[in-house]
């Protein structure tokens, strides 16, 4: 299935039993909700998805289990975060060896790569695999930016396609559409920028609380997309509370919180992170609550 890097694809979080062993049930139930709303990716292995606690085998479960559900209608994406490149690209073998359609890639984990290292990390993995790359582009978190110059040298490989921009520079977008047009497909990586991001030109969205409020995030981006910002702000700032959830060392307790709220999801998580406690989670329940009480009507959002 060819990638097309755009509209919303979600970074799905990894469901668990209560005896730590992946819920596959509960993801299933998820992933249809995705598919429902009108999703254009699925995006396994990343952050919210723990993927720094999941076993090989669990990695290739997951991917060869969403290419089931999905069963061809959207593409399947697994994010790489290794500490060498001989893993890289390892895991980029057996992501392609067991079906999945596209790569999420971040930079070297656990050392801060000059930005020679971090083009060669990139470009190796690369050209070890035939499957379309995203590039992770997000120096808040990991430290490395991935500059122009940088991506002018990683487009001479022809996979390397896109990037998942988190920069919280929105004038980046511009940046990046000025200097390569759609040779690399943008797609918004912080959800409180994305109704921003995608009217200054943002392909797609790889959208966190999507997980929980698939329908709303979907609705923003294809009102965005029509041009229809007067109908997209009402519900981006319904939103908003929640989408700040995303931004928190927390994300993953705080979303998997919010997909119990809606009905797709469980709370649990993998150790060490544990679920929330005391006053932290009053605060996140109490946002939570109050967007389920004011949940908005949404319009007919799938005929745009």
């Amino acid at each position: 299935m060819t990638v097309k890097w755009e509209g919303v694809m979600p970074a799905v979080t990894t469901k668990f039993t209560d005896d730590d062993t992946l819920d596959l049930v509960n993801f299933k139930k998820n992933i249809d909700a995705q598919l429902a709303a009108g999703v254009h990716g699925i995006i396994l292995g990343g952050t919210l998805g723990e993927a720094s606690t999941l076993t090989k085998q669990e990695k290739e479960t997951l991917v060869i289990e969403t290419l089931k559900i999905v069963d061809g209608k959207v593409p399947v994406i697994i994010n790489i975060a290794e500490q060498s490149t001989k893993e890289a690209i390892a895991v980029a073998k057996s992501a392609e060896a067991v079906g999945a359609n596209g790569l999420m890639l971040l930079p070297p984990m656990r050392y801060k790569a000059s930005d020679y290292e971090t083009v060669v990390y990139f470009k190796e993995i690369a050209k070890n695999t035939s499957l379309p790359i995203m590039i992770y582009n997000n120096p808040v978190d990991y430290k490395i930016e991935v500059t122009l110059d940088m991506f002018e040298e990683l487009l001479t490989l022809d996979n390397i396609q896109a990037v998942k921009e988190s920069t919280r520079d929105i004038t980046n977008i511009t940046r990046l559409k000025n200097k390569f047009g759609e040779r690399l497909k943008i797609l918004c990586g912080v959800d409180t920028l994305a109704l921003e991001s995608i009217a200054a030109g943002a392909n797609g969205w790889v959208a966190g609380l999507v997980d929980a409020y698939p329908e709303e995030t979907v609705a923003i981006y294809k009102l965005v997309k029509a041009g229809n910002i007067d109908d997209a702000l009402p519900i981006y700032r319904w939103f908003m509370p929640l989408l700040e959830l995303d931004i928190s060392p927390q994300l993953v307790q705080n979303i998997k919180l919010a997909e119990v709220a809606t009905g797709i999801g469980t709370e649990n998580v993998r150790a060490p992170r544990l679920p929330l406690q005391g006053e932290e989670r009053r605060r996140v329940l109490a946002i939570i609550d109050q967007a389920m009480k004011t949940r908005p009507v949404l319009p007919d959002y799938k005929n745009l």
